[in-house]
């Protein structure tokens, strides 16, 4: 992989660290500001929301720039909107720097995912979506937690400036490494590249990747509840736990990368039963501990070896829209990012127990799988043919196994 991916990865990680890191800040940002708690929530749901309006949006706006501008603008203004973030006094100036960090972010996770893609090579889709993502697994597992840490030691604002000291370095390093191409007189057009998701198997495709990441994030977001109130561990476990999932998460999107481009049937038919039964699993022995720590590692490591699998294939079905390909599968991420939280929500309003956002995740892949082999039977996912021969087309990669 060229060096220049892995440092778009660094920016993925810093920009993962701040989508995720106010679940830690919430408490102090609400006394701060003399604010409610559901306000400071709101400041997730407001990044949520520009991240999947934001990412179509904002890629159909930089199509025509070149992609090493396109990302430094990106990245200079989310690193931005964090040092206002983190030197404003006024709540809602702290809101509109969080909607414009997040139509940044989507911006540059959509043109980050079409210049991995074709700096890596048109059969290594998958790997370059996998150092990516690696970026947000990481900030699973290490920039949440130490942001946290900063907020207890130094306040909420550190946290800000901290995402803000980790973008800088990414700033040079993007300026440095990625070539600065000019536009291809030749590319595609805005209603050229639309034109490729009126097609049956990208659209299904995505439905597919915000299904799955639906899945992963309902079950993610109330693990917490699950861990110390079905399985009966302190919250002293919680960290280790969410950490567990972190790791089986980094884990999970570095061997999706290493199948997705030779092997995606076999990831998505056998990935996707497992996530299944995992899901089931883990409701029914929840009460386990042992077995509840080790479920904890192994879906989260199902869930991004699928669900990246899914947005590598989301490149490969729309190739002919490079750059809106990145947008819609953002998008459709976090779609399910924002939808699989609501659904385990009024699963857990209705009194069905704390067991039932795992349910709920069970039910999604379910609905995955049948709505693939549906897709598969009525001839959505195309023939077979060979992945890594020069006759196959990556527009033409279908869903199911080639062999």
């Amino acid at each position: 992989m060229p060096f220049a991916i892995y440092v778009l990865g660094l920016a993925v990680f810093a920009q993962g660290t701040s989508e995720f890191m106010l679940s830690g800040l919430v408490e102090d940002m609400a006394t701060d500001f003399g604010v409610s708690l559901p306000a400071v929530g709101s400041l997730t749901s407001a990044f949520a929301v520009g991240m999947i309006v934001g990412a179509p949006l904002v890629a159909m706006l930089s199509l025509r720039w070149p992609r090493r501008r396109a990302l430094l603008t990106f990245l200079i203004t989310f690193l931005l909107a964090h040092v206002v973030g983190a030197l404003t006094h006024s709540f809602e100036v702290l809101f509109v720097t969080r909607v414009i960090a997040a139509l940044a972010n989507a911006g540059f996770l959509a043109v980050g995912l079409a210049t991995a893609a074709s700096m890596a090579g048109p059969q290594a889709k998958g790997r370059a979506t996998s150092v990516l993502l690696s970026g947000v697994t990481l900030a699973l597992i290490a920039g949440v937690p130490l942001g946290a840490v900063l907020g207890e030691v130094w306040g909420w604002r550190s946290t800000f400036w901290g995402v803000a000291i980790v973008c800088t370095p990414a700033v040079f390093a993007v300026l440095r490494s990625v070539p600065a191409t000019p536009v291809d007189p030749a590319a595609p057009s805005v209603r050229h590249e639309l034109r490729a998701f009126r097609t049956p198997r990208v659209i299904m495709t995505l439905v597919l990747g915000a299904l799955v990441n639906g899945a992963t994030f309902c079950s993610f977001t109330y693990l917490t509840p699950v861990i110390t109130n079905v399985t009966d561990l302190s919250s002293g476990w919680v960290p280790a736990t969410l950490a567990l999932f972190g790791i089986g998460a980094f884990v999970g999107v570095n061997v999706g990368g290493r199948l997705a481009d030779s092997r995606p049937g076999q990831v998505l038919a056998v990935g996707g039963a497992a996530l299944l039964v995992g899901w089931l699993l883990f409701a029914l022995t929840a009460a386990n501990p042992a077995v509840a720590l080790i479920l904890a590692f192994v879906q989260g490591t199902l869930s991004f070896c699928v669900g990246s699998t899914l947005i590598a294939q989301a490149l490969y079905t729309a190739s002919a829209a490079p750059t809106l390909a990145g947008g819609f599968a953002t998008a459709a991420m976090n779609v399910g990012a924002a939808a699989g939280p609501a659904l385990g929500g009024l699963a857990l309003g209705a009194d069905f127990g704390y067991r039932s956002p795992l349910v709920v995740s069970a039910v999604l892949v379910a609905i995955t799988l049948v709505l693939a082999g549906a897709a598969r039977a009525i001839g959505i996912t195309g023939g077979k043919g060979d992945p890594g021969g020069a006759q196959n087309r990556p527009a033409e990669r279908p869903l199911e196994a080639r062999s």
